[in-house]
């Protein structure tokens, strides 16, 4: 009968640890659906039909980038430069995978390519700290993160934004365009467990603004990106301070 209490206590903390993500991704649902209904606004703007913005964000998914993008196509850029920089700007999920490739190592190929299709910033939020939680992978929470808190309210949001859009002459004036950075930054605080992060987002932050201001914000993400993490793994790991580095699995065996 005693080693049958671990194994409660496992299934228990699991389950705690989901209602809280549940609470969570309802938190950053409402943000999402913020955004994606400015993207859709912007897409209306930039000529995209219903039919064009919902596949935009079905296939590509991938908000930031989607704002590049629309943004592009409005500006008469050809498909090979949207292509190249909207890769760019995207090349900061390679940083999401090898942090969570770790804890994801047993999940079948196929179920990973899809897993890897709806990773989002705030899934990989989510789903990291839902993992450290419980100290070890949960792939129903990792979809929970995934789908609950972006996917759906994306692709909805994007929906109204598109097709109500032309209600809404100057959406900036309701304050619509500045609810996703301002959950985005609570996400990067609840993710600071040491110095290293704290470097890398005091870096990054401020080489993105940077170079935003001297160039575009699209070259200032990826600068910021890119250059923030690499400063930080320049801290000592005797004085990183990690409380739970993000790579990081308990081996409850």
């Amino acid at each position: 009968m005693r080693q049958d209490v671990p194994a409660l206590t496992d299934t228990l903390e699991v389950q705690a640890s989901r209602r809280r993500l549940l609470a969570d991704s309802a938190g950053i649902a409402v943000s999402v659906a913020g955004f994606g209904f400015v993207f859709g606004l912007s897409a209306r703007e930039a000529g995209f039909s219903p039919v064009e913005a919902m596949a935009m964000s079905m296939i590509v998914f991938a908000g930031a980038s989607q704002f590049a993008a629309v943004g592009y196509v409005a500006s008469g850029l050809g498909w090979p430069g949207i292509i190249l920089l909207t890769a760019l700007l995207n090349a900061r999920h390679l940083l999401y995978s090898a942090a969570l490739r770790p804890w994801l190592r047993d999940v079948p190929l196929p179920r990973r390519a899809v897993m890897a299709h709806v990773l989002t910033d705030e899934a990989f939020a989510l789903s990291i700290s839902h993992f450290r939680r419980i100290g070890r992978m949960d792939e129903r929470g990792y979809w929970i993160g995934a789908i609950v808190a972006t996917f759906i309210p994306w692709n909805l949001a994007t929906l109204g934004g598109v097709v109500l859009g032309a209600q809404i002459p100057e959406p900036g004036r309701l304050g619509i365009d500045i609810i996703f950075p301002a959950a985005m930054i609570g996400l990067a605080v609840g993710l600071i467990t040491g110095r290293r992060e704290l470097v890398a987002a005091v870096v990054g932050a401020g080489i993105a603004v940077i170079v935003a201001l001297v160039s575009s914000p699209s070259i200032g993400i990826v600068a910021g990106g890119i250059i923030g993490p690499l400063v930080a793994l320049l801290v000592p790991k005797g004085l990183a301070s990690e409380s739970a580095p993000l790579d990081t699995q308990t081996d409850l065996t």
